[in-house]
């Protein structure tokens, strides 16, 4: 005799989607949160770089009375 059908649905696990295997000749594309920080970080660059460059001529651009 045949083996009853279980009531209960088997879980599945979550399989996993397959990567291609990285290929030599081709660059990788670049994430979103990877151009934000190096905007970032140019930015803040030259606002220290204006900030010093300020710093430097001690005030030289604003006209003495």
């Amino acid at each position: 005799m045949p083996r009853a059908l279980p009531s209960r649905r088997m879980p599945h696990h979550h399989r996993m989607l397959r990567r291609q295997p990285p290929r030599k000749g081709r660059a990788q594309a670049v994430r979103t949160s990877d151009l934000v920080l190096a905007l970032l970080g140019v930015v803040l660059l030259g606002g220290f770089a204006l900030l010093a460059a300020y710093a430097l001529t001690g005030g030289m651009l604003v006209p003495r009375s």
